[in-house]
């Protein structure tokens, strides 16, 4: 019988070494790239959203709607208004005695001013004390202000861009247009937009705005998305009277004007 022999000085293993087990690959660690980068610059903002100066000695306040104010039994419009081209609808305008009150305390009507093949066409309230002496909307500090929103744009008055009101008369003590003179005047400011055909509308202000799109909503429900008046878009922003008083809600301003802007260059794409 033959034994195996067994080194005297070793010591056998009494367990057997399991089988090792295969390797089980981790999954890849994803990295956040943005991690440990700063944000990206904001866009540059236009000089006048630093600029804040305040209404002068002169400066007349807006009045609540209706204050000072009795209704009067205003007549329809003429008829033929939306036939009329830019000369006649200007001699009718000139010419216009519907609101009686305001007729014979105007100095003259404010038409409107500008590229009359505009892409942008500004609208504001009606006319203030300045623009009643100069037949002009938006001459005064306010005015002013409204050059520098449309140079922050690349452009200005005259090119590109038209501005009217929603009345052609001032009301007396700068108060809110009446229900009634915003109807009467209507016409004349549907033809424009007619003849002008802009791409956009900007309306500057509660009152321009509740009575371009006739609606009682406040400025704040209006604002930040773009409206649509016969099928053109319309972005509302703040009158810059208003920011005159309030320069802190510039920003929210040019907010809106780029929200035009983007209005501009999708209607510019899709033509």
């Amino acid at each position: 019988m033959t034994a195996t022999a067994v080194d005297a000085g070793a010591v056998p293993d009494p367990t057997p070494v399991p089988e090792q087990a295969p390797a089980v690959e981790a999954p890849p660690v994803v990295v956040d790239a943005s991690v440990g980068r700063e944000p990206p610059p904001e866009p540059e903002m236009p000089p006048w959203l630093d600029e804040a100066p305040w209404p002068d000695d002169g400066y007349e306040p807006v009045m609540s709607s209706g204050e000072g104010y009795d209704d009067p039994d205003l007549p329809e419009p003429d008829d033929g208004v939306s036939t009329l081209d830019w000369d006649g609808l200007a001699a009718r305008v000139a010419q216009c005695t519907h609101c009686s009150e305001l007729s014979q305390a105007r100095t003259q009507t404010v038409f409107g001013v500008g590229d009359r093949q505009a892409d942008w066409l500004f609208i504001g309230e009606a006319p203030g004390a300045e623009e009643d002496r100069q037949g002009e909307p938006f001459v005064g500090r306010a005015g002013k202000l409204l050059d520098s929103m449309l140079s922050a744009l690349g452009r200005k008055r005259g090119e590109g861009v038209y501005i009217a009101n929603i009345l052609k008369c001032r009301p007396p003590r700068n108060r809110d247009p009446s229900p009634e003179e915003a109807h009467a005047c209507r016409p004349y400011l549907d033809r424009q937009i007619q003849l002008i055909r802009p791409r956009v509308l900007v309306a500057l202000g509660r009152v321009a705005a509740q009575n371009l799109l006739e609606t009682s909503d406040a400025l704040g429900t209006l604002r930040g998305r773009v409206r649509t008046y016969r099928g053109i878009p319309v972005v509302v922003t703040y009158h810059p009277a208003y920011l005159l008083r309030r320069p802190l809600e510039k920003r929210k301003a040019w907010e809106d004007l780029c929200r035009a802007m983007d209005q501009i260059q999708a209607g510019q794409k899709g033509s």
